[in-house]
């Protein structure tokens, strides 16, 4: 390991994790140092809004590797630090402790906040976002004595802490500003679907309908004022309306950004030997007709591969990032898994039971498979992302018929020998 050209990675993400290990991985030789702006290890994010509400999540397992891992990898690891100032001429970084790091490489994976919220009674006790795993753990204690929780945002975070929270037994109210829920990821079969679901487990949902307040009752909150001046009782508050990318370190040094930091599929920005990957990261797609020539997706999947496709980068043998997006999210005994990115006009064609919550709804463009979205139904979607990375066409009709082996497809697809 030598020290001439260290990769310096801020943010102990997904994507900051998945960066130096498959930069290690690869044989990248320099000096690797990640910079977490938490005192905890570097965690799993998806369990803050589902198994850690409902206890079945512990905190042994939420780190994404042990302390050991960066030790044998020669990662150094530097908790409770944040980079707050970069300079590309000199290629250093200062740090909040008045520090500063030389590098060969930076990477930003400082992924994602909150969207601020600046309702009237939004600082009484009870209310809270869902970012950290601290935020988890206070939400966690909160609900340990709520009987009523109102949750504002009707998007994945809002409905997976919705449906955690009924799972212990909590009245939960879904308020949500669009006219349904998840309505910039779903089309409208599948938000009809997903407000049912919720529905029929006992969460009241209310769409179309904005909050004008938050009113308490000895500082603490004891209800939500909607835009027509109706009021719902609860003595607890999550707010889930969504993220704004991290991009101010990377706009003040100068790089290009818009709706996040703009880099090519290599996760390549602006500067020289600047890197950005993850939830912060606006990265350039494949070119696929009807689709967006980039996207900021915010998922694992997306980090994961966008920091391996980096990591290739630093050891000269590129290898752009091509994945197909998938994502996935746990609500009650649902399990939603999702490939592709679906666009306005694509024919959606249904296979399987949606009133038995097992089914998938594929979408078509031009007679090719460009998405899917499972429910319940693992082995479609695994061969669904195999089929869109394909390109494959199909029809409605074998899509819909369930006794169509789409893994014969699939197979056959990705090797034509094995016809």
């Amino acid at each position: 390991m030598t020290n001439a050209n260290p990769l310096v990675i801020a943010g102990a993400s997904y994507a900051g994790v998945q960066l130096a290990a498959t930069a290690r991985e690869l044989g990248f030789a320099e000096r690797i140092i990640l910079i977490g702006d938490e005192a905890h290890l570097p965690y799993q994010r998806p369990p803050l809004s589902k198994g850690v509400l409902t206890g079945k999540t512990t905190l042994d397992q939420l780190p994404l590797r042990g302390a050991g891992f960066y030790e044998e990898n020669g990662i150094e690891l530097m908790l409770g630090r944040r980079a707050n100032a970069l300079d590309l001429h000199a290629r250093r970084v200062a740090l909040d402790d008045g520090s500063t790091l030389d590098y060969g490489w930076f990477a930003l994976a400082v992924g994602a906040r909150c969207r601020p919220v600046t309702l009237p009674g939004v600082d009484l006790e009870g209310v809270f976002n869902l970012r950290t795993l601290d935020d988890a753990l206070n939400v966690a204690q909160a609900a340990d004595r709520c009987q009523r929780a109102c949750i504002i945002g009707g998007g994945f975070i809002g409905l997976e802490v919705a449906s955690a929270l009924r799972a212990r037994g909590i009245a939960v109210t879904v308020i949500e500003a669009q006219r349904r829920l998840l309505m910039r990821a779903f089309p409208l079969r599948m938000s009809d679907y997903i407000e049912g679901a919720h529905r029929s487990r006992g969460t009241e949902v209310l769409t179309g309908r904005g909050v004008r307040a938050l009113h308490g009752l000895q500082g603490r909150v004891a209800a939500v004022e909607l835009d027509d001046g109706a009021r719902v009782d609860c003595d607890l508050v999550v707010f889930g309306i969504g993220v704004l990318p991290n991009v101010e370190l990377a706009r003040d040094a100068g790089l290009t950004v818009d709706n996040g930091i703009v880099v090519d599929m290599l996760g390549r920005s602006s500067a020289p030997q600047v890197l950005a990957v993850g939830d912060v990261a606006n990265m350039a797609r494949p070119p696929a007709p009807g689709e967006p020539a980039r996207a900021r997706l915010e998922s694992i999947q997306a980090a994961n591969d966008g920091a391996k496709a980096a990591a290739s980068l630093l050891i000269g043998h590129e290898q752009p990032c091509t994945a197909v997006p998938w994502f996935w999210s746990d609500q009650f005994n649902l399990k939603f898994q999702m490939a592709g990115l679906p666009q306005p006009g694509d024919h959606a064609v249904l296979r399987g039971d949606m009133a038995g919550d097992r089914f998938s709804c594929f979408y078509l463009r031009d007679g090719v498979l460009v998405a899917a979205h499972s429910v319940n139904k693992p082995s479609d979607h695994i061969q669904s992302r195999k089929l869109i990375g394909a390109g494959v066409r199909l029809s409605a009709d074998q899509l819909a018929d369930e006794s169509f082996d789409l893994r014969k497809v699939a197979i056959t697809a990705l090797d034509p020998a094995a016809a």
